[in-house]
């Protein structure tokens, strides 16, 4: 007999979360695939959802208790506590950013619950993953982000104006990292009229620079890196290369109005760009936007959701920058998940089937065990 899958969907607990994992849109998809999906009363209120949204897209609301039991696929943006999905179907999969290097104790809390933890931050950067990838699109809207955040807090103007009363000569702006994030804060800064830099440890990221219309500030004749980290990400830099680097960016950053800094290394805390020398040469009313705070900073003396005053600079982050915009964040997430899914989606089976390219590069338990790679070596 065809299995009819069961979906639910938590609000979630985190503090400061406002996401939500799925939308009315993805919803409806999941009810015309002939899945049951029930939604946690008030999950999407923080992202502008009603729970008569839902209703209206075939959902059931229902409180937590009821929408977990007999669940076999749990779709979050923050994985849940394993103590709230004890009444969930055995085995049921919790698809989720579970942050699994710092959360360890969690991912062997699943285990030890029979849970298959799904971690979609560990989705493979390959062609048929991109719709799937979390990372990409939560990072794209956190770099619009930041230079929105900053140009506020700047309290100049970005781009050059010309008026009878004078001319505003356009804000530098200069990008510390240049992934999805970085990329984006670039078109953005553009776009507002900013004159834009950005440097990137990995050479072939030169191109993407001037593509859109920045100017590329690179170590030169200095050996760098082995080479470009799983993913597209950045392995760690060479003595000489930082070196080089740290005096190329002293100087430069001495003549910028923003610096926006993007650099994470996965599974690692997050490299340091900026020191308190640095910000020092900087021109009083600067601003510096961090948006690796959450996992340790880039700039020296940054802290999460706290304006911090150094030698005149501002310094300022966001604990969870795609939640500052929860209505576009959650449609994106949600959509990658839909993706995710669907991609995977059985016909005859009625249910999704992952395949072992991403199956085993996001499962972190499975059958009451720790069973991916990246976790066993660490």
């Amino acid at each position: 007999m065809r299995k009819i899958p069961r979906i639910a969907v938590l609000k979630e607990r985190a503090p400061g979360e406002t996401r939500v994992a799925a939308t009315p849109e993805t919803v409806r998809k999941f009810v015309e695939l002939g899945a049951v999906t029930s939604i946690e009363q008030g999950a999407g209120a923080s992202a502008y959802y009603s729970d008569d949204d839902y209703r209206e897209a075939g959902a059931n609301v229902a409180p937590a208790s009821e929408v977990v039991r007999d669940a076999d696929i749990i779709l979050a943006i923050q994985g849940p506590d394993a103590t709230l999905l004890g009444t969930a179907a055995s085995g049921a999969w919790v698809a989720a950013v579970f942050d699994p290097f710092a959360k360890r104790d969690q991912v062997d809390a699943y285990a030890s619950a029979g849970l298959e933890a799904l971690a979609l931050e560990f989705m493979p950067r390959i062609t048929r993953a991109q719709s799937m990838d979390v990372l990409s699109s939560q990072s794209n809207l956190a770099g619009y982000r930041a230079v929105l955040a900053s140009a506020d807090i700047y309290g100049r103007a970005l781009p050059m104006m010309m008026t009878a009363a004078g001319t505003i000569t356009a804000a530098r702006l200069f990008v510390m990292g240049v992934g999805v994030a970085g990329l984006q804060a670039i078109a953005t800064a553009r776009r507002l009229g900013a004159q834009v830099s950005a440097t990137d440890v990995r050479s072939a990221t030169r191109e993407q620079i001037m593509s859109l219309g920045a100017k590329p500030v690179f170590v030169e004749a200095v050996e760098g890196i082995e080479g470009e980290g799983s993913g597209g990400y950045a392995t760690e830099m060479s003595e000489e290369y930082q070196k080089a680097q740290a005096e190329l960016v002293s100087s430069h950053i001495a003549k910028q109005d923003i610096v926006i800094t993007t650099a994470l290394i996965p599974g690692r805390p997050a490299p340091r760009l900026v020191s308190d020398a640095q910000i020092a040469t900087m021109k009083p009313g600067s601003v510096i936007f961090d948006l690796a705070v959450p996992q340790g900073g880039n700039v020296e003396g940054s802290v999460a959701d706290e304006v911090v005053e150094r030698h005149g600079v501002r310094i300022i982050g966001f604990s969870n920058t795609p939640a500052t915009m929860p209505a576009d964040a959650s449609a994106l997430y949600a959509r990658n998940v839909l993706n995710f899914l669907t991609a995977f989606w059985d016909k005859e089976a009625g249910y999704p089937v992952l395949d072992a390219e991403i199956g085993d590069a996001i499962r972190l338990t499975q059958g009451g065990k720790v069973v991916n790679e990246r976790l066993m070596t660490a």
